[in-house]
């Protein structure tokens, strides 16, 4: 087999791979929304009323809250490795602190909008509940993920 051969087959394999890896992610991530859905249902013991009204909204909190946390800030994240840092003039740094932060102020905007749009389902106490749950929850996934690598 020549080199003209071997290098689309690699490159066939390297794709397949990349491929294997997403769909690995996503599988992962309906796992953890999944778990996530039975603890916060639980958790909330929302009335039939307020679970149908609750569930559309978290999803569409939840899922732009994805969007720009793993969108936007990939693409900090990618700006952040050593050499891209210490290759980084003081303007880039700049710009990129402005996106940072403007990235920070649409999460910020988007619980608060979040927020107002449940207060319209529930009580302030169950909002309040809710957003114990998700740091209960969290801490829960991250203890888990820690126990498995050990």
């Amino acid at each position: 087999m020549n080199i003209k051969q071997i290098i689309p087959f690699l490159l066939l394999l390297t794709s397949f791979n990349f491929y294997g890896q997403d769909a690995g992610m996503k599988e992962k991530k309906e796992q953890i929304k999944t778990l996530k859905v039975a603890f916060l249902t639980t958790e909330l013991d929302l009335t039939t009323r307020e679970a149908e009204k609750f569930w559309p909204i978290y999803n569409t909190f939840d899922d732009k809250q994805f969007e720009i946390r793993h969108q936007k800030m990939r693409a900090f994240k990618s700006r952040m490795s050593d050499s891209a840092f210490n290759n980084m003039t003081e303007k880039e740094a700049n710009a990129l602190l402005t996106q940072m932060d403007s990235a920070d102020e649409e999460l910020y905007l988007l619980r608060k909008k979040f927020t107002k749009n449940l207060r319209e389902v529930m009580s302030a106490k169950k909002i309040i509940k809710l957003k114990k749950s998700e740091e209960d929850f969290n801490r829960k996934l991250l203890h888990q993920y820690r126990s498995s690598k050990k």
